[in-house]
């Protein structure tokens, strides 16, 4: 995979450059102390497949840099702040180190963008099953029938056509599990299939369940990914 490293502080910027050149399936394309010059990078380059992003920086912190971006690449945070965590998974990050970093800790978390990426990758034309637990039965669903997933607190809600699934996931767990190409995620609380989507606003979209039509919010953050993610035809 290439990747970049954006850290304002430059001891850790060279040891992360370090741990980056040890790994095999990583390929160090550039290191930069300032997040403008990377971003700058990234619109001129379309390889990028991770970002190894401090939060503290000037001009520009780390979370203005993800939202910045249209459709981002793998992310790996890597921040000596503890109170960022909650909110950078809001941004679909990979993973979230604290430093000083391991070079035990750096590899899972490479392990893990690795899987990440590669099921992402991966075709999929939501043919594929999964059974989900109703009652005491397991019941037989096709990825392509789930409408939208909702996050409620520790549970999530799978909704179809014709019925719905309560689970004991989180929406980061389940986001990980499913196909990109199909699904997306438009707010911190939902989930959709790209292919029911009616009508897009400008905070709000339509989704088509059955003969209703289902109004989901679309969180700010996620609304740039949404526009870049589908097919616009405008004049």
């Amino acid at each position: 995979m290439n990747c970049i490293v954006v850290d304002d502080d430059k001891m850790s910027c060279k040891i992360l450059e370090g741990y980056v050149n040890k790994s095999s399936s990583l390929n160090l394309v550039g290191a930069y102390n300032d997040s403008v010059t990377a971003r700058n990078i990234l619109t001129q380059r379309q390889d990028i497949d991770l970002i190894i992003l401090d939060i503290q920086m000037p001009e520009m912190d780390g979370f203005d840099f993800i939202g910045s971006l249209g459709n981002p690449p793998n992310i790996i945070i890597v921040s000596a702040a503890e109170e960022y965590a909650v909110r950078a998974f809001d941004f679909n990050v990979v993973d979230y180190l604290l430093k000083p970093v391991s070079y035990g800790r750096f590899c899972k978390a490479i392990d893990k963008t690795i899987r990440y990426f590669t099921r992402k990758e991966a075709p999929n034309t939501g043919e594929e099953e999964i059974f989900i637990k109703k009652g005491s039965s397991l019941v037989k669903l096709k990825l392509k029938d789930i409408i939208y997933i909702e996050a409620l607190e520790n549970y999530v809600t799978l909704t179809t056509q014709d019925d719905k699934f309560t689970i004991h996931f989180t929406m980061k767990a389940i986001e990980n599990q499913l196909p990109s190409g199909i699904f997306i995620r438009v707010h911190r609380s939902y989930i959709i299939n790209k292919s029911m989507i009616q009508t897009i606003r400008e905070n709000s979209l339509d989704l088509i369940v059955g003969d209703t039509i289902k109004n989901i919010p679309v969180g700010k953050s996620f609304r740039d990914t949404l526009l870049n993610d589908i097919n616009v035809m405008a004049r």
